[in-house]
């Protein structure tokens, strides 16, 4: 699906970086991203078990060295195989890629897209038809997406393609937390979860019939803690999945 390579190419190389929770966990969501990448004719190629992972979660926990390690064998393998733009699907990715490679590799010379702007842009040239949905949703702003990176408008403008969005009470750089990054969600399993159901709450409220975002570890948190609002990360739209 699409130019998916692991060997060594000598011109430019468009990455798709799924995250580990996406690759490993989540893998029908890799594969739908796969597809939306292949339909707006992107030539990509992936690495697959090459890549490792980005370093958020360890430098999170304080280990800066061991991240750096993994920031500079992932800059190597990058370089090794020409790649000079990363799309990713995962917001922590996009947040360490742009933000964080910077601070400890000098060289950094690598153009870093998240998917949704990758979508967005291609709604806007007529590469891809959405197909509406004529549904009522909400939609839930990542902290690494929102408040770190400020993307706000490019999920939304993909979502008016399928419904009809009715905002929660905290929004964009207000959003609340889904709870459970940083740790939480491993380190602090109950109070992730009654984070997660107040957000839920908050969902309800907006009569939405569905919750969507387009994080990994928010979509498993908000979904395993909803017993009667459906929960859909932002690719299963697109593709229109059944339940």
């Amino acid at each position: 699906m699409g130019l998916i390579k692991s060997i060594k190419n000598l011109g430019k190389n468009t990455l798709y970086y799924p995250g580990c929770l996406t690759k490993f966990v989540l893998k029908d969501i890799n594969d739908n991203y796969k597809k939306i990448l292949t339909k707006i004719d992107i030539e990509y190629i992936t690495l697959k078990d090459l890549e490792v992972c980005c370093g958020s979660p360890i430098l999170n926990c304080g280990h800066e060295e061991e991240a750096i390690e993994l920031i500079k064998k992932n800059y190597k393998i990058f370089k090794e195989h020409s790649v000079n733009k990363i799309i990713t699907s995962c917001p922590a990715c996009y947040h360490t890629f742009k933000n964080t490679y910077p601070k400890f590799l000098e060289k950094w010379d690598l153009q870093v897209e998240h998917i949704t702007q990758t979508i967005d842009k291609a709604i806007k040239e007529k590469k891809i038809n959405i197909e509406s949905l004529d549904i009522d949703l909400t939609y839930h702003d990542p902290c690494h997406l929102g408040r770190y990176c400020e993307i706000y408008q490019e999920p939304r403008n993909i979502l008016k393609k399928i419904g009809n969005i009715k905002e929660m009470k905290l929004t964009e750089n207000y959003s609340f937390c889904c709870g459970g990054g940083s740790g939480v969600k491993s380190n602090y399993t109950p109070l992730a979860n009654s984070i997660a159901k107040e957000r839920i709450e908050m969902a309800k409220e907006t009569k939405a019939k569905c919750l969507t975002t387009t994080c990994p570890m928010c979509y498993l948190n908000l979904k395993e803690n909803s017993k009667d609002l459906k929960v859909k990360e932002i690719s299963q739209l697109i593709i229109g999945e059944e339940e």
